[in-house]
């Protein structure tokens, strides 16, 4: 069946996860930091992905900004700067606002132009969501924004896919699901989803059931797969 529904998860797909801790190394009178910036960007990432899904498998859930401080407080710990208050409050208040990849407005205007549905799926809290999109600039090229909030559970629990077909009204197969994370995509093609898998930097595929159909460097060429 043609594709019709083109999906995105949002933190390491449309939006750089690493630009709050990035920016905030730069700002004045930060030297410190900028020595420990990419690992704790990196420590940061991961526990927060930890988290979802280990509260998920133990029924535990709570909402995705809760999850978001949780892990900063393990990454900043990790690399001996939890005494400092004041960067755990920037870091945080960057996290609402962070950048997309230079590639996802041009990319997201041709999906539409081509009169694709579009929309997120994301583990993110709505609140957390709409600061991401509306500091993009994205919102015009997007139908909705779908959070895991109205489920009760973390990706990838396949309500959560689920909850594509009940808004579009359409079957897995008419889905295009793009995700950076290489487990998410994996999981979305367990589904039924075809799948993207957006591979910036380079890792080897995840050993899981599944595999992602398409695997790609950036976004740039989503709309060219949407006419397969």
């Amino acid at each position: 069946m043609p594709i019709t529904t083109c999906i995105f998860d949002a933190y390491g797909t449309l939006f750089d996860v690493a630009a709050a801790a990035r920016e905030a190394a730069a700002e004045p009178g930060r030297a410190v930091f900028a020595e420990h910036w990419p690992r704790v960007a990196q420590d940061w990432r991961l526990k927060q992905l930890q988290y979802t899904w280990l509260r998920a498998v133990s029924d535990a859930h709570c909402d995705f900004w809760d999850v978001t401080k949780d892990g900063l407080d393990w990454a900043l710990e990790a690399s001996g700067l939890e005494g400092d208050p004041e960067l755990r409050e920037r870091l945080l208040q960057l996290y609402w606002e962070l950048s997309a990849y230079p590639e996802v407005p041009r990319m997201l205007a041709e999906l539409k132009e081509q009169g694709m549905n579009t929309a997120i799926l994301s583990n993110g809290s709505p609140a957390m969501l709409d600061g991401a999109v509306q500091s993009a600039g994205i919102g015009a090229f997007l139908d909705d924004v779908l959070s895991v909030e109205s489920v009760g559970i973390f990706k990838p629990a396949a309500s959560v896919y689920d909850l594509v077909l009940k808004r579009f009204e359409c079957q897995p197969d008419n889905v295009l699901f793009v995700s950076s994370n290489g487990w998410d995509a994996a999981c979305a093609t367990g589904f039924g989803f075809t799948t993207a898998w957006v591979n910036r930097a380079g890792e080897p595929i995840d050993r899981l059931p599944w595999v992602p159909e398409l695997v790609l460097s950036d976004l740039t060429g989503i709309p060219e797969e949407t006419n397969r």
